[in-house]
């Protein structure tokens, strides 16, 4: 493989790394003031602000291999130029932050708990890349993914062993969550580069590993599933994707469209 073939594979699998985190982090922040009590809400804001905080490391990355200024990365992409698994890119629930919120709590439990048990597997493997800047970023992440994967753990234990209630929420958010969850655990059409390139361990394995850990948490609250996660809305590595990512990255860059040239003090 050539060091031009290498960087291609470099930049994609950036690319989904840093759009994963940006999109996930800005659809937790829009809980805030709504979460279930105050410490929730002082909690999972830390949360959203450290994965926004990982993001920006990749679109770093980005940047110093010429694809152009993190910010530019981040808010001045189309839709199709984004790399981010559809179910990230999903609303929390019906209506908007400030118009008549209806928010899914039992969705963003599974939603978050998921991801960031597949967010460990992939960062342990990418502790090992050989694009050495990547795996020193993925040491420094897991740092604080111990702490995520912890916070997502209690509230699936706890909600999955209350009431009768929660617990058809609960299901019923696994299921949905399910169908478009291979999307997060894909590589996308360059899987094959990006392995070959010693980048991170192949997608089987990596689908394995994730599998078997989020099973031992469904054995553990007497909850059965034998279907492997789907990717039935299409593989956002591709470009697919929802009116949703329309809709967030709208949100998400309207103030930095408004005045890119502006300097925060």
């Amino acid at each position: 493989m050539t060091v031009s073939e290498k960087n291609k594979a470099v930049i994609e699998l950036l690319y989904q790394l840093a759009d994963d985190d940006f999109i996930h982090a800005h659809r937790g922040s829009e809980w805030l003031g709504l979460a279930p009590h105050i410490e929730e809400d002082v909690a999972f804001s830390s949360i959203n602000q450290d994965t926004m905080g990982h993001a920006v490391m990749y679109y770093q990355l980005l940047e110093e291999l010429g694809e152009g200024k993190a910010d530019e990365l981040s808010h001045m992409r189309p839709p199709e130029k984004f790399r981010n698994a559809i179910i990230l890119e999903e609303k929390n629930g019906s209506g908007e932050y400030l118009d008549s919120p209806h928010y899914d709590w039992a969705f963003t439990v599974i939603r978050h708990f998921f991801y960031d048990v597949a967010k460990k597997v992939r960062l342990e493997s990418l502790k090992q890349s050989s694009y050495e800047p990547l795996a020193q970023a993925a040491r420094k992440i897991l740092t604080e993914q111990y702490y995520h994967l912890m916070h997502w753990e209690v509230w699936f234990n706890q909600l999955m062993t209350s009431t009768d209630q929660a617990r058809k929420k609960m299901e019923a958010a696994i299921f949905k969550v399910w169908d478009d969850f291979g999307g997060v655990l894909t590589l996308g059409p360059y899987g094959d580069e990006i392995v070959h390139s010693g980048l991170i361990e192949n997608e089987e394995l990596l689908k394995t590993r994730f599998t078997e850990r989020i099973q031992k948490h469904f054995k553990s609250v007497n909850f059965k599933l034998d279907t492997e996660p789907q990717m039935k809305r299409g593989d956002g590595r591709a470009g697919v994707h929802t009116y949703d990512l329309e809709h967030a990255l709208k949100t998400l860059s309207e103030v930095y469209i408004s005045d890119p040239k502006a300097i925060a003090w």
